[in-house]
């Protein structure tokens, strides 16, 4: 893949970097800065995008912003933030376009090298990659309780896994049930909260993350 590396932490940066030509991909452009990573991003067109959220030159959510107007002149343009913490802000910003190709880590999920570049390719991929202690906050807080309540334990972990990208193919390895048996339960979970089951897995993710980060 060819990818744009955007982060101000010359060391996390450099690191990544490594990582990712270790990886067999190519990395086309790094930034440091809000304004660098826009510029890179509308350049090169990488295959994907790491973007820190927090950037120069205001330190707030410069990154983050980038990304959101690369995105807006590059449609779909795939997307991977990092984040020292989970903003729920972020979350819903990302996936308001509904494009898919985005996802969101916590920076101390890039030491898991198998878990960082997996993560990736799927966000490159179109799909969506959330970080699991992400998904446990957001399922933890934001959405409807009454809704939620109703979803069973099972329905509860088939959730979780398919926000953070998952297929219902690998849902079922992960909780040792068969595909058919997963199927079962997305039905029944979308049924639940009141989400329209669609056949586009991307979509569907999509719609209930959205949906578990409204105010």
């Amino acid at each position: 893949m060819r990818i744009v590396v955007a982060e101000d932490l010359y060391l996390l940066r450099d690191g990544m970097v490594r990582l990712l030509q270790a990886c067999g991909h190519q990395v086309v452009a790094t930034a440091g800065t809000g304004p660098e990573t826009l510029a890179a991003l509308l350049e090169h067109r990488p295959d994907a995008a790491v973007i820190d959220v927090r950037m120069p030159p205001s330190q707030s959510d410069e990154g983050l912003r980038a990304a959101l107007a690369a995105r807006a002149r590059l449609p779909g343009l795939p997307v991977l933030i990092l984040s020292q913490y989970v903003e729920q802000l972020y979350a819903r910003e990302l996936l308001a376009d509904g494009a898919g190709g985005v996802g969101y880590f916590l920076k101390e999920s890039v030491f898991d090298a198998d878990q960082f570049t997996d993560a990736l390719e799927r966000v490159a991929a179109g799909g969506t990659a959330m970080d699991p202690v992400v998904i446990a906050k957001l399922l933890g807080g934001g959405a409807s309780t009454r809704r939620l309540g109703a979803l069973t334990e099972r329905e509860h972990a088939v959730l979780g896994l398919m926000a953070e990208g998952l297929s219902n193919q690998a849902i079922g390895k992960r909780l040792f049930l068969s595909e058919s048996a997963i199927s079962k339960y997305t039905t029944s979970m979308f049924g639940k909260l009141g989400i329209a089951d669609d056949a586009a897995g991307n979509r569907r993710v999509l719609a209930v993350l959205a949906y578990l980060n409204q105010p």
